[in-house]
């Protein structure tokens, strides 16, 4: 849990959005008495769905709408106004907000559209209308949004053109697309799932998702996080807040995102509808990864995910029973379990007694239980409470097909009252449509997450599985190793920087020899009889490298030699690789070259570093070679990262198991490799001036037999 001061950093400048989601009073300015119009909607809704406090209509044409007195300006309303709904032409916003200001309103919601989404123009604009709010203090959402709505009855808030008031319940839904609410408010209302708040972001020219989850994370009505990003406006502060969310402690709760732009085609269509670039989806993935939070991979995922965390106790682990009435959706649940990470539950023998005492001789006791075909409520009755009662069993997935002799609403309610004892998490599936449609409305009346196949039920369990495996992860805390910090500093500041940005490699290998990373012996040479010397002194065999500022990519211009193995090889190799150099870049300057011992044979990874202007400090770990150039199998993770952190980082590759060995081959030494991992986390987080890093090779030997570095190239800050 986080200290005091800790919480204070954590919350600093998190915006007050009491004015926005509990307000007294709203005006409407560009209140409407058109139907049809925006205007008209946002008013009706304020009006129809019975907000609690006050609303003043806002037109300087009109003196009265839908039976409400209006007013010309927000100026001329006599009383304190809490919120303002802005819903007039782009180019007028901030002469409104202005006036906003100087009423003292604390909340306003740019509806209005024609901002940054619009291009360089409507961006000056926006930031025009971010100065104004920030000048008076004015949260504000949008603009280019739908509204939000709070269905709390203490203040029943439709500021929103949303088609009606949702149902109420206790799921909070953020929404970077005003479009995709309309849809997903429509989706809900037919699954009856119901909100305690939406909330539609738009452009996030002030307010943004980390405003909102910090409100919902104290929010009595909301019990799980929803939301649909596209673009994530802090994207370090929202690691930091949503790890403290979905932490520990007894206000935790579950954070579920579905992130749009995954591909590159997506990414541009993502940058084209919010004005802004998205981070690449291996960057996403491992900030969700990092900050407990779980990635759905539809709406309907993100939905059905959602109602299980909303109505279920959370599973003890992973061990699931199935109980079915037909064989085949036993098999598919089965199937499914394995795919998605959930252990299949070993009955008892006091359990398996039990059942053989009360089911027919034909019952496969088994999991999946199968009550066989002719299955009344009672034997579901049977096999759900020795399910309940079995210490075994972490969750239930209650699997009915409609035959002839099924009775399915008693079952359905045999299932609702096995429920309610809320205990372990039950899921059911009633396959079909039709039929099953009286018994699955009984169990979403009572709570039950209700799927239309045992996949769907199998991966919002997996869900809530892996949401327990964050949260009794074990808390490590960051390593921090005794390294030369001011002299990495003084060395990347005072050393020259090429026109792309590059340190010499010499001076980047003391940086990491600074940070304790295993290291080559090495020396650097004027000319070839300065490289014969250096290499006696290292010892044979040998490698030598070009140093050029002028030069990236060594071996693609001839710049390396390999496994030199005397003093006229040496000589020989100085003068090979500076002949080779002149000729493909002839322009280049040639400061030397730097003379390395041969590293032994061993498995080649590869680390990274990129600070990124929204995320921060990011590492990379891979296997080298083709591995990362073709396969790009990579793992990304946010520094600083804790020693767990790590491992996870090097296991989450898909080629883990070549470094586990196979064939015979020993494994690798995983915890040198984790070690590095860290020295370059500390490092990230100390060394400000480094861009980017890449230690490409990294040779990783045997288990005990450590590693070392091989390659190494420095960006720093110009």
């Amino acid at each position: 849990m986080i200290q005091v001061e800790e919480r204070e950093q954590l919350f600093s400048g998190i915006r007050d959005l009491k004015p926005i989601l509990e307000p007294q009073s709203v005006a409407v300015i560009g209140a409407s008495r058109q139907p049809g119009s925006v205007g008209y909607a946002v008013l009706s809704n304020l009006l129809m769905g019975q907000f609690t406090g006050v609303v003043y209509p806002v037109n300087p044409k009109a003196r009265s709408i839908c039976g409400v007195r209006s007013y010309s300006r927000v100026l001329e309303i006599p009383d304190t106004v809490d919120l303002a709904v802005i819903i007039v032409r782009a180019p007028i916003v901030p002469q409104v907000l202005e006036e906003c200001g100087q009423k003292g309103v604390k909340g306003a919601i740019v509806i209005s559209a024609g901002f940054k989404e619009a291009g360089s123009e409507g961006a000056k604009l926006e930031a025009q209308v971010r100065e104004i709010a920030q000048h008076h203090n004015i949260a504000l959402v949008g603009p280019n949004c739908l509204g939000v709505i709070n269905t709390d009855p203490n203040y029943r808030l439709n500021a929103s053109f949303a088609k009606e008031m949702p149902l109420p319940g206790n799921i909070a839904f953020i929404s970077q697309s005003g479009a995709l609410c309309t849809a997903v408010l429509d989706y809900a209302k037919g699954q009856g799932i119901g909100f305690s708040k939406v909330i539609s972001l738009g452009n996030k020219a002030d307010v943004n998702e980390n405003d909102f989850i910090s409100y919902l994370w104290q929010d009595q009505q909301t019990q799980v996080i929803l939301l649909y990003v596209e673009e994530l406006s802090d994207g370090r502060k929202f690691l930091q807040l949503a790890r403290e969310i979905t932490g520990e402690g007894d206000n935790r709760k579950p954070i579920l995102a579905l992130k749009a732009g995954r591909t590159p085609a997506g990414a541009r269509a993502v940058a084209s509808h919010t004005g802004s670039l998205a981070g690449s989806d291996e960057v996403y993935e491992a900030l969700f990864t990092q900050a407990g939070v779980l990635r759905a991979d539809t709406i309907e995922d993100l939905f059905e995910f959602a109602i299980a965390f909303a109505n279920q106790p959370l599973p003890n682990g992973k061990r699931t029973l199935i109980i079915t009435n037909a064989g085949g959706p036993g098999i598919m649940a089965t199937d499914a379990c394995v795919r998605y990470g959930l252990e299949l539950s070993q009955l008892s023998e006091k359990t398996l007694e039990r059942l053989r005492e009360k089911l027919p001789l034909h019952a496969s006791l088994q999991n999946p239980i199968d009550l066989i075909g002719d299955a009344q409520h009672d034997r579901y009755e049977v096999a759900l409470k020795a399910a309940l009662d079995d210490p075994n069993v972490d969750a239930i997935i209650v699997l009915l097909t409609p035959q002839a002799m099924t009775d399915i609403e008693n079952i359905a309610h045999v299932i609702a009252q096995a429920s309610k004892r809320k205990s372990k998490p039950i899921l059911a599936c009633f396959m079909g449509l039709v039929d099953v449609s009286a018994g699955v409305r009984i169990l979403e009346e009572n709570g039950v997450p209700s799927y239309s196949f045992p996949e769907d039920a199998v991966r919002a369990l997996s869900a809530m599985a892996h949401y327990v495996d964050w949260i009794r992860r074990p808390r490590t805390g960051f390593k921090v190793f005794p390294v030369e910090t001011e002299r990495a500093r003084q060395l990347l500041s005072e050393a020259p920087v090429s026109e792309h940005g590059f340190i010499p490699e010499e001076v980047a290998l003391q940086v990491l020899e600074a940070y304790g990373f295993p290291m080559l012996p090495w020396g650097v040479a004027k000319n070839p009889e300065e490289a014969a010397s250096v290499a006696r002194q290292i010892g044979y065999p040998v490698a030598i490298k070009i140093l050029s500022p002028d030069v990236v990519h060594k071996f693609d211009v001839g710049g390396v030699q390999l496994n030199l193995n005397s003093d006229s090889d040496v000589r020989q190799a100085f003068e090979k690789i500076v002949n080779s150099v002149k000729q493909h870049i002839p322009e280049a300057r040639i400061e030397g070259a730097l003379v390395q011992g041969m590293a032994k044979k061993g498995r080649e990874v590869i680390l990274g570093l990129k600070r990124d202007p929204q995320f921060g400090p990011i590492l990379m770990f891979g296997l080298g070679g083709i591995y990362v150039e073709l396969l790009r199998d990579v793992t990304f993770r946010f520094a600083p990262v804790r020693e767990l952190g790590a491992y996870r980082m090097v296991r989450d590759i898909r080629t883990y198991k070549l470094l586990e060995g196979i064939r015979g081959e020993p494994p690798a030494d995983i915890d040198k490799i984790v070690e590095c991992i860290e020295r370059l986390s500390q490092l990230a987080i100390e060394q400000e001036l480094v861009e980017e890093l890449d230690i490409n090779p990294l040779i990783v030997y045997p288990q005990g037999e450590g590693a070392v570095v091989v390659d190494v190239r420095i960006m720093v800050r110009r």
